[in-house]
């Protein structure tokens, strides 16, 4: 599994980025996939997932400003973020849950660096 971000970068707030992550060797066991970020000084945090089913799930911090999407045809994630606020600077991970056969497994990719200037 190899998991490639981008799109990342520096932005005004109130601005929007669309964060996109190229999967390959996912196959077809999913779980879900999801984007997390991590602020200097800060624990890694989840911003929002999407499962199998669709159902997707976000933090509150970015609920109404941030949409997760998956094009199943090109096993890309995208995150689109509207209305960024400085706090949401920082690294934005892409990640797939795996679970084959009662093995659950995640990968990361590398992180896309998102600055939001005031």
């Amino acid at each position: 599994v190899q998991l490639q971000a981008s799109g990342g970068g520096l932005v005004q707030a109130g601005g929007s980025l669309r964060l996109s992550c190229a999967a390959s060797g996912i196959g077809f066991y999913i779980n879900r996939m999801g984007w997390y970020r991590q602020a200097p000084g800060r624990q890694r945090e989840l911003v929002a997932s999407i499962a199998k089913d669709g159902r997707t799930n976000y933090a509150d911090s970015v609920k109404g400003r941030f949409t997760i999407s998956r094009d199943n045809t090109n096993d890309t994630l995208y995150l689109q973020m509207n209305s960024l606020k400085p706090e949401d600077t920082g690294a934005y991970y892409c990640s797939v849950q795996r679970n084959v056969f009662g093995h659950v497994r995640d990968y990361w990719g590398q992180g896309t660096l998102v600055t939001v200037s005031s």
